[in-house]
């Protein structure tokens, strides 16, 4: 079913995929995009090679996801998804993400996630939250690899669920690590920065 949805996706986004000063890789990294869809995570993971998709775990909306049996499943037992809510306020429930992640990604895995929190236009990119900064205070070894998503919005538009094929652009960036010692400020504007330089990308 993993295949037949990887590649389901890839035709109705007729997606065009470039590696800038990037390449595929097992290494443990984070995947992380501009939010503008339901079907963002979907794609991104989509366009990754087989052996790259088999070990990477999006970070998925527990409100959304959870709206159907047929949703849960699929985000359950397809993308092997980890599931979190938008609506953790607490630092508590926050708190609780984060060891969710790091527990998902283990010894082998990577991450899928948007670190926005919550989906856009697609006109601009908003301001990180913070947990990519925790994240990374944890798991200091990892890759941040940022991927800019073009055309998502139109794909899936918002309170639908049937995609309309659309010509989508999907751009990944240099690989970017957590500085010990980096102010959570200047590591969240620096890692939406390197979204922001992709968006320009041709």
């Amino acid at each position: 079913m993993g295949q037949f949805l990887a590649g389901l996706a890839r035709v109705l986004s007729g997606a065009h995929v470039s590696w800038n000063g990037c390449a595929p890789s097992l290494r443990q990294r984070v995947y992380y995009f501009n939010h503008t869809s339901h079907a963002d995570s979907v794609l991104l993971w989509a366009v990754l090679p087989p052996d790259v998709r088999a070990v990477v775990r999006p970070v998925a909306a527990q409100e959304y996801w959870f709206a159907s049996r047929l949703r849960r499943f699929v985000a359950g037992r397809v993308f092997r998804a980890i599931f979190v809510s938008r609506k953790a306020t607490a630092l508590e429930d926050r708190q609780l993400q984060v060891r969710r992640m790091v527990e998902g990604l283990g010894q082998e895995n990577s991450l899928i996630l948007s670190p926005e929190g919550t989906r856009g236009s697609g006109e601009e990119i908003l301001p990180f939250k913070s947990g990519l900064y925790y994240l990374c205070c944890e798991r200091p070894d990892l890759e941040l690899v940022p991927v800019y998503l073009e055309n998502l919005s139109r794909l899936l538009p918002k309170g639908e669920f049937i995609p309309l094929p659309l010509l989508c652009r999907v751009s990944f960036g240099p690989p970017l690590r957590w500085n010990p010692g980096e102010s959570k400020h200047h590591f969240l504007e620096r890692t939406r920065q390197a979204l922001l330089d992709l968006a320009e990308v041709d």
